[in-house]
């Protein structure tokens, strides 16, 4: 069992000085860390009362751990890896399906029923039942995915590991990111909101709901069952008056239908590429 008031303290106490690191027992909280993170007992992040909470001190045992492991060889079958991090095991008994070309690390929890096509889950990710991560998609270091999620061939839904107190990038339940789409720097997607092909969302891109008679801006949030294209805005530079790229909330999932009728009504009625 895994206990986190005894794993925490040693944790912050070895980020706070490395040299404890030579001690067994702060070594063993940081590996213990991870295992706990690869068996799905902690997570990174967590939604609370209050919204979502970043949980620094097991961010700060990730980055740790890269210490602690030395490089080493890892075969699998024919291929050839060289790496600190060992890959995820127990896949079967866990109930996900990992296609050949798809890649695991160990400190990455996989709930039952997920599906990794030839992508990649990075250590500290939390990814929820029934998700796909789609063909060349990827998962970086401390992503929280939701349940029943899909993630589009090519999306890059990037890392966020230091500082340690940063929000990592996070998808609620139900959320559908279309091909090529990137999301970054800790941005929060909220339930079943839809992100159509090529969208980009930075800590810093306008999220413009253009639904109303008034623009109404977004920054590192898309609300819940929001359906999000592509766009431009004018911005004017001393050599000219450019587009620079912004998203588009362009309309909403309906309530009345189940997320996989109302996403192909919102990819219908909007015009929406995945």
């Amino acid at each position: 069992m895994f206990s986190a008031s005894t794993l925490q303290p040693r944790v912050e106490a070895a980020f706070r000085d490395r040299s404890l690191l030579a001690d067994p027992a702060h070594r063993e909280a940081v590996l213990s860390t991870l295992d706990a993170l690869d068996q799905g007992a902690l997570r990174v992040a967590t939604k609370e009362a209050e919204g979502w909470v970043t949980h620094a001190w097991i961010k700060e045992a990730v980055l740790l751990s890269f210490a602690l492991r030395e490089m080493e060889v890892l075969e699998c079958g024919p291929l050839e890896f060289h790496d600190k991090i060992p890959l995820k095991r127990g896949l079967a008994d866990a109930g996900v399906r990992v296609v050949p070309g798809g890649v695991v690390r160990h400190g990455a929890h996989l709930e039952r029923g997920v599906i990794v096509m030839p992508g990649f889950v990075n250590i500290g990710a939390w990814v929820g039942a029934g998700t796909m991560v789609d063909t060349w998609a990827t998962v970086g270091s401390c992503a929280q995915i939701g349940r029943d999620v899909h993630l589009a061939g090519g999306v890059g839904i990037g890392g966020v590991l230091e500082p340690p107190g940063a929000q990592p990038v996070i998808l609620e339940d139900g959320v559908f990111v279309g091909s090529r789409a990137i999301v970054v720097e800790g941005v929060l997607v909220e339930q079943e909101a839809v992100l159509g092909a090529g969208v980009v969302l930075t800590a810093s891109t306008p999220i413009l709901d253009v639904t109303g008679s008034e623009v109404v801006e977004y920054r590192g949030r898309v609300p819940a069952r929001s359906v999000v294209i592509p766009g431009t805005r004018p911005k004017r530079f001393p050599a000219g008056e450019f587009g620079v790229p912004c998203a588009l909330i362009i309309g909403q999932r309906k309530a009345s239908t189940d997320r996989k009728v109302s996403l192909n009504a919102a990819l219908r009625d909007h015009g929406v590429s995945v």
